[in-house]
């Protein structure tokens, strides 16, 4: 890892997955089977934020991959009070943070709601799919950091039960969608078939043809200029890269459209606590699953400080977060491997 890191990188950012803050004592996962830390994971967030401000390069932004408060605040009438609480955090440093929106967002707000929240770090130019389609409520848009590099925020709960009014057309029609394949009266169980069909559940969702077409097009642009494309989701998509309990519905349409374009380098995703790594052997894109704060003990910690060069991203992990080193693909990339 060190003969990596003997040159200026270009620019470096911060990443962290799965805060969801409460202040609440400590529970357990949906199935009582995982410990989750609500209260510490604000002084985990406190230690990513102490050393990222001194870094001896700082970040030039932070990619917050969802969840950032727990799906318990919106009983306790605490979204509110919760979400300002996390977001004093944030703000106690001067890094832009671009937020990406969970399924515990949507426990907590409305879709209309997050849009017109903190949490919509959307720039207000047209290098986003509401900037580009007037009328659009999907948060999905792309930044660029540095020259070459484009980093592509995407809405994964666009098709979903969540975020959705119940009489609305799109509830109806993901109602329809994760009912083909999940009879369970509690649709947050997986279907009883197993194996990759068990990411029908309502805890997840999907992209609409809207914003796969948008995707698309935005890679066209970028396969053209050459740049180097980071996809960031809180859902995973390659199901290597994450148990399938927690891929994307329509993740196979995802992967079609990075693997028809030239420019993807890596998409790094959240929501499975336990984190995952592959590299795609179709295109030798890398899938990054970050591990949640949220299940990470007090003793440790979970989140990570990316360093970007000409032909590589290296990934500096603290706590539980693995060291990696992202060569961008190239012509021979080959293999598939997981970590």
């Amino acid at each position: 890892m060190d003969d990596f890191a003997q040159h200026e990188p270009l620019f470096t950012f911060g990443v962290i997955a799965d805060i969801q803050y409460a202040d609440i004592d400590d529970g357990y996962n949906y199935s009582r089977s995982r410990r989750r830390y609500y209260r510490n994971s604000l002084q985990l967030l406190r230690n990513a934020q102490e050393s990222w401000s001194e870094s001896a390069v700082k970040p030039e932004f932070i990619l917050q991959l969802g969840d950032i408060i727990d799906g318990f605040n919106k009983g306790r009438n605490a979204s509110d009070r919760a979400l300002d609480t996390v977001l004093r955090e944030f703000s106690s440093s001067p890094v832009e943070v671009h937020h990406v929106w969970g399924n515990h967002e949507f426990y907590n707000f409305s879709r209309s709601a997050l849009l017109s929240s903190k949490l919509n770090s959307t720039p207000h130019t047209d290098r986003s799919l509401r900037g580009a389609r007037a009328g659009s409520d999907i948060y999905a848009y792309h930044f660029s950091p540095f020259p070459g590099f484009t980093f592509v925020v995407l809405d994964a709960y666009d098709v979903s039960l969540l975020g959705r009014e119940d009489s609305s057309e799109q509830y109806r029609k993901a109602m329809h969608l994760i009912k083909q394949y999940n009879s369970n009266e509690d649709l947050n169980c997986p279907p009883e078939a197993g194996g990759l069909l068990r990411r029908f559940t309502m805890f997840n969702g999907g992209f609409s043809k809207e914003q796969l077409d948008w995707l698309d097009s935005v890679l066209a642009s970028t396969d053209e200029k050459r740049e180097r494309v980071t996809i960031v989701s809180h859902l995973p998509v390659h199901p290597h890269s994450t148990d399938p309990i927690c891929l994307a519905w329509n993740f196979d349409e995802l992967l079609a459209i990075i693997r028809s374009h030239s420019s993807v380098v890596c998409f790094m995703a959240g929501h499975d606590h336990d984190g995952g790594y592959c590299q795609d052997k179709c295109t030798g894109v890398h899938h990054l699953t970050l591990e949640g704060v949220i299940e990470t003990p007090p003793d440790s910690n979970a989140f990570s400080t990316v360093s970007v060069y000409e032909d590589r991203m290296v990934l500096r992990g603290s706590g539980r977060i693995t060291d990696r080193v992202f060569l961008f693909p190239g012509p021979q990339s080959d293999t598939d491997h997981r970590a």
